[in-house]
């Protein structure tokens, strides 16, 4: 579904990333992971249009999209749910959905999609008209996705789902993402939850200084501490 090859960008004359190679398949859960500052965000910003790749590949779906402004990325299917939540605080839980829905013209699949969004997040369901910037920063993050989850994407990208959330949020968060992969929905996410992510990911992407240096099941991922020691400061 999505491919990356040879992937590089930069921040104006810094280079972010040197050579990013990265795929998901249809239906799988793929963990991007990295140190701070390995060129993570910038990977999942260059997909979604956000940063213009100065060189490599980028296929989604069996079309390249490298440098497509965002707006055809969100149409051609790829939702981006950046780090940081970036919730409407003053907007009510119900319309910071509707707004991921902005760009549907199915009114009827957009109604169906927000009750999905209500029974993989029951609280957002029992706070719709409560205003996004009362709720707890787990909560937002729900929202986040659940705003994700309303374009109807084919492919959903979740940066640092669970940074910073209490464990009882955190693994709400991860039953949510094993129930959407269940249900056939490809994700693409970073987190730093290996011993979590090693559970429900089919594969992992490793990438240190903007370069990938390692892929692999979490099976391999498991069998080599050493990686996780070298790249991952585990």
């Amino acid at each position: 579904m999505l491919e990356l090859a040879g992937l590089r960008a930069a921040y104006g004359p810094i280079e972010a990333l040197r050579g990013v190679d990265l795929e998901v398949r249809a239906g799988e859960l793929v963990c991007l992971l990295g140190a701070n500052g390995a060129g993570k965000s910038s990977t999942l910003r260059t997909i979604s249009g956000l940063v213009r790749p100065t060189a490599g590949r980028i296929v989604f779906d069996g079309r390249p999209i490298a440098g497509l402004p965002p707006a055809a990325i969100l149409a051609a299917g790829i939702a981006h749910c950046p780090e940081g939540r970036r919730v409407f605080p003053y907007m009510s839980v119900e319309e910071n959905l509707a707004m991921g829905a902005y760009v549907r013209r199915d009114q009827r699949g957009v109604a169906e999609d927000l009750e999905r969004v209500c029974t993989h997040f029951p609280i957002l369901g029992e706070r719709r008209r409560q205003a996004a910037g009362t709720l707890s920063g787990g909560e937002q993050q729900m929202l986040a996705i659940g705003r994700a989850l309303m374009t109807n994407p084919k492919l959903l990208i979740l940066d640092e789902a669970t940074e910073g959330l209490a464990p009882l949020i955190r693994d709400e968060i991860w039953n949510c993402l094993s129930m959407l992969k269940a249900r056939g929905q490809s994700i693409l996410v970073i987190d730093k939850n290996v011993e979590h992510l090693t559970r429900i990911c089919d594969r992992h992407t490793i990438i240190e200084r903007g370069r990938t240096v390692w892929s692999g099941t979490s099976e391999q991922l498991m069998a080599e501490p050493d990686l996780q020691h070298r790249y991952l400061g585990i």
